[in-house]
């Protein structure tokens, strides 16, 4: 039987996802033109963007290690 850190968990595919995701909007954003930031009505649309990607990355992350998922119990037909 697996280990409960070992199990596959969504939460981490979709934590690294915003991260990754977030990332290059944060560092695209940091890079924006003017001309850029004025057709988004003077907000720095992509930096903001990619900051709270981040931070949903990182709770995701959070989450799945302050709740791991437990291992399922074996069945009788495993044993």
């Amino acid at each position: 039987m697996a280990a409960p850190h070992r199990l596959f968990d969504i939460r981490r595919v979709i934590g690294g996802l915003f991260l990754v995701y977030g990332l290059i909007l944060t560092v695209t954003g940091l890079f924006d033109s003017a001309q850029e930031i004025q057709k988004a009505e003077g907000i720095r649309i992509n930096l903001w963007t990619g900051v709270a990607m981040l931070v949903v990355g990182g709770a995701f992350l959070l989450w799945e290690r302050l709740r791991p998922s437990d291992a399922p119990a074996a069945s009788d037909e495993e044993e």
